[in-house]
């Protein structure tokens, strides 16, 4: 998955997490949380990436 993928789906949990506290919705708030979670955590994995493949491994 690309960087701009991974940032966008921690945006849109942002957003998530944001209406959740505005609507006093638990649920939707941890959802929001999960997804910007797996959003750093695929960005983390993209760098990575980008890193092996600029160092020729």
């Amino acid at each position: 998955m690309s960087k701009s993928k991974a940032k966008a789906k921690q945006v849109k949990g942002k957003m998530k997490e944001a209406a959740g506290k505005a609507m006093d919705d638990q649920g939707m708030r941890a959802e929001g949380r999960a997804e910007q979670a797996h959003g750093q955590m695929q960005e983390a994995a993209s760098k990575v990436a980008d890193r092996a493949r600029r160092s020729g491994r």
